[in-house]
């Protein structure tokens, strides 16, 4: 009789390598201070309460940016911080580089003193996120394509050097880099020894892509999770009217696992394939909602996550 010889994935190896955690998003935070979110003790209690033990920084601003006062009140509660965040427009060349590395350099040095060590980078929207205004083309020149593979190998060199972070970058709607083809060219555009991929499950199916099929072409390029999902009733309405991510968040297009696509399931286990220790940061948008949401959402979608093996 022949033995298998490939190892088993069982719920135990699984969640040693891949782990669990939230974020403001989840609780409808978008903006460092907005009267529509929650406060951000109530953030901090409730991401608590729900039995995550990672975090993420959020909007700049929103979280105590002072590290001792975030590592007090992190601490008490049981929580570490996995990443901070970042929005960029280096499609727009060296000219923007100076003010790109002051917003970079505060959120890059509370993100190591709190003891994380990635920096997601979100590339700056062609339309505004809360209105919907529509701000530049939604298409890059081959120049701009450039600047933006160069401007972001230059970031992630610079945030390795100074502050001991790895970048990764987070394909998004309404953004440069959403679509398959676009995080193609990104990654064909980038050194993989400087620049990986947050791949967020949920935007990149809101722009047509496929999760599983990305992290086994590219696996080497995934150095980070965000775990969502999208209504694809929702979306197909604000495909056909061309809606805005941000309405098109308000009118519910990022729904609670696991009531929409894609399933996380076989996202994990495709992940827990690559053999490497990777964050799956769960991050349900969701601005605006009411403030008595976020918790039973989130108790339940980690609960699913158990059921997935995590």
């Amino acid at each position: 009789m022949t033995i298998p010889t490939t190892p088993v994935t069982t719920q135990a190896s699984r969640s040693r390598r891949i782990r669990i955690g939230s974020a403001p998003d989840s609780w409808g935070v978008w903006f460092p201070d907005d009267p529509q979110q929650v406060p951000w003790r109530r953030f901090l209690d409730e991401v608590a309460e729900a039995g995550y033990e990672w975090i993420e920084l959020g909007p700049y601003g929103y979280l105590p940016t002072d590290p001792r006062v975030l590592a007090e009140e992190t601490g008490r509660r049981g929580l570490q911080v996995s990443a901070g965040t970042v929005f960029t427009g280096l499609h727009h060349g060296p000219a923007v580089w100076d003010r790109t590395w002051e917003h970079v350099a505060s959120i890059a040095a509370l993100t190591r003193d709190m003891g994380a060590r990635h920096l997601v980078v979100i590339p700056s929207f062609w339309r505004d996120d809360k209105t919907g205004e529509v701000l530049e083309d939604a298409t890059l020149t081959g120049e701009q394509w450039g600047h933006l593979a160069a401007g972001t190998e230059r970031l992630a060199r610079e945030v390795g050097d100074r502050y001991g972070l790895e970048v990764v970058v987070h394909p998004h709607a309404d953004t440069h880099i959403d679509t398959e083809e676009n995080v193609a060219r990104f990654l064909d555009a980038t050194d993989p020894g400087l620049v990986s991929l947050c791949l967020d499950t949920g935007h990149y199916a809101y722009c047509g892509g496929d999760s599983v099929k990305l992290i086994e072409t590219y696996g080497e390029r995934i150095g980070y999770l965000h775990l969502k999902q999208v209504d694809p009733v929702v979306l197909a309405d604000v495909r056909d009217r061309g809606t805005p991510f941000g309405p098109a968040v308000a009118q519910g297009v990022m729904c609670e696992p696991p009531r929409g696509v894609p399933e996380l399931e076989p996202v994990l286990a495709a992940a827990e394939r690559l053999g490497v220790d990777l964050f799956a940061i769960v991050e349900q948008d969701m601005y605006p909602c009411d403030p008595d949401r976020p918790l039973p959402v989130a108790r339940r979608t980690r609960g699913y996550l158990r059921s997935c093996g995590v």
